[in-house]
């Protein structure tokens, strides 16, 4: 209740704060403004252990000439990775490639960078984004596997009442290369589609873990909450999956390049750091997301907007740092 009514004041705030608040705030959760900033903190990362997605700030589009940007910055991107021999995913947004526009412009656009990156082993992560393109992020998938870039899965946001028939639907699809990123879901959606309370958005997260587990898919598991994580340690270890042990499931992918034995942990740059790093030390693979660019303040702003929950978590992660180090 704190946070919420806490959160709900900071949102009020934000038309007269200042830019260089929000500035200071970001600079924990955003890696720079450049691809070169972003580089520099993946290098930090791989020495405790983590591997890392790197994302282009920036989503919907108003015009298809904006695209470009994007196309040329997530080549920059997947050659810096591989100059740099980083172990790392990419994640991009199907709206800022064009798909909302022109389906068959954003589809061709978001084809490009995923055969560059499959050419070097890179995975690509579509972002998921609110109600209005879940279907369409799907599609990409699919119609991105039909064309043999199996390099290519989505996020899937357990809020959604639609989220364990998707699994499903993926999973059948995909014939044994189903690779979801499994979150809450930033968006607050309408209660007519989305689960809209803590308790019942946790629950969901846990039977679509236990779902996609069972289903054979990769599961990079994207969670801060201590509820989520520890129950997905007992769901791992009932079917024998964990560090050091083979993903022996029927259909699941084996030997993915800088891939987990059928799972990862996931986190956000800044958030459970030490958490992740307790992860990793048992031998976890964990990855965190990398976000970068000139349009930072316009991420932030929205993020908070989207979920006013989110300036609770950042004010205690500034009054209780040693608890959360990046």
């Amino acid at each position: 209740m704190a946070g919420g009514i806490f959160g709900r004041v900071v949102v009020s705030m934000l038309p007269i704060m200042p830019k260089f608040v929000i500035g200071w705030v970001a600079r924990r959760y955003v890696a720079g403004k450049d691809l070169e900033s972003a580089v520099k903190v993946m290098k930090k990362l791989e020495l405790e252990s983590a591997c890392t997605t790197l994302d282009v700030l920036g989503e919907e589009i108003s015009t298809l000439e904006e695209a470009d940007f994007f196309v040329e910055e997530y080549r920059r991107a997947i050659f810096a990775i591989n100059k740099e021999n980083l172990n790392a995913n990419i994640s991009i947004k199907p709206t800022a490639f064009g798909l909302l526009l022109d389906r068959e412009k954003g589809l061709e656009n978001i084809s490009k960078i995923c055969e560059l990156a499959a050419k070097t082993d890179i995975f690509v992560r579509l972002d998921m984004e609110d109600h209005r393109v879940t279907q369409d992020t799907i599609d990409v998938v699919i119609e991105m596997h039909s064309r043999n870039l199996t390099n290519v899965g989505c996020v899937l946001q357990s809020r959604l009442f639609r989220t364990k028939k998707d699994i499903k639907n993926l999973c059948e699809s995909l014939k044994g290369h189903a690779d979801f990123r499994l979150c809450k879901g930033i968006y607050l959606e309408p209660k007519e589609i989305s689960h809209t309370n803590y308790q019942s958005i946790v629950d969901s997260f846990c039977t679509d873990i236990d779902l996609a587990l069972d289903l054979d898919a990769y599961v990079g598991i994207a969670s801060h909450d201590m509820k989520i994580l520890n129950y997905s340690k007992e769901a791992l270890k009932k079917r024998n999956l964990g560090p050091n042990q083979e993903d022996l499931r029927e259909h699941s992918s084996k030997n993915r390049v800088g891939k987990g034995n059928g799972y990862e942990f996931q986190f956000l740059l800044g958030v459970r750091g030490n958490v992740r790093r307790n992860l990793a030390s048992e031998g976890h693979l964990t990855r965190v997301y990398i976000p970068y660019g000139s349009q930072w303040y316009e991420y932030s702003m929205r993020r908070l907007r989207e979920n006013p929950d989110i300036a609770w978590h950042v004010f205690k992660a500034m009054i209780f740092p040693w608890s959360n180090r990046r």
